[in-house]
């Protein structure tokens, strides 16, 4: 029994790996204490001012400490949604999604902080706004599982996702919120380059309705972008999936059929 659960946790080491150092961070700095966590997060921020000053071991660091609230809350989701994508990409897939989002999401909201920041359509003082944790990788990974979608529905599911995202950042109006959208779209294009996904088992799908419910919380976190998000998602992949009944039934009968017709 001990050596088949080794066998099944080897297979998702890297969310357990993550998961571990996560609990650890947040525990670390909980028993330090408020100033302790505050300084934490200071300093692992990626934010315009860090990285104007060239500190880009926050592109790293951040990954690792989060300002999202008690951390046993959010964790058993986000442990499902890696669990899941690294079961149908494996590890290494699974690690350059989340890279790629972390720091390709962070590197392209900070470029457009500072364009706004330069035209005044920014105060300066949001270039030292706190920009830690987890979500942007995150919602690559979980943009990243669309290769893995069976293609009749992966139009719908990228109906779905996608009016979701950028609906919620424009309610929102942060500039987290759009670097999620942002980290969607790269997952997305990233699980192009995949190949064919393992198979889906029932197991892998309840992870999904765990992991899909946490990655829109993420997207999605106040009240009305969860409305505006469901509301565009909702309509988002109606449209999708009638674009797809549509040119089905569009679609000229093969020549035995009409033989027969």
């Amino acid at each position: 029994m001990i050596a088949d659960m080794l066998t099944r946790l080897a297979r998702v080491r890297i969310t357990v790996g993550y998961a571990a150092i996560l609990t650890a961070v947040s525990t670390a700095l909980l028993v330090l204490g408020p100033q302790a966590q505050a300084q934490a997060i200071r300093n692992a921020s990626t934010n315009v001012h860090n990285l104007a000053h060239g500190h880009l071991d926050t592109l790293f660091g951040s990954a690792f400490v989060t300002d999202a609230g008690p951390i046993f809350v959010w964790l058993p989701g986000l442990v499902c949604l890696l669990a899941l994508a690294e079961l149908i990409w494996h590890s290494a897939r699974m690690t350059v999604v989340f890279v790629t989002g972390h720091i390709g999401a962070t590197l392209l909201v900070a470029a457009g902080v500072t364009a706004a920041i330069e035209f005044g359509w920014l105060p300066m003082s949001i270039s030292h706004a706190s920009d830690v944790g987890m979500s942007y990788g995150a919602v690559a990974v979980l943009g990243a599982l669309t290769g893995a979608v069976p293609p009749r529905w992966r139009p719908v599911w990228i109906g779905w996702w996608v009016p979701a995202a950028v609906a919620a950042a424009a309610v929102g109006a942060e500039f987290t919120d759009a670097g999620h959208a942002v980290a969607l779209v790269l997952g997305m294009l990233v699980a192009t380059r995949f190949g064919r996904p393992t198979p889906w088992t029932p197991a892998r799908y309840v992870l999904l309705s765990v992991g899909g419910a946490f990655g829109f919380l993420m997207l999605a976190h106040a009240p009305w972008s969860i409305l505006a998000g469901a509301g565009a998602g909702a309509l988002g992949a109606l449209t999708a999936d009638g674009i797809i009944r549509l040119r089905t039934l569009r679609r000229p009968l093969p020549v035995a059929e009409l033989a027969t017709a």
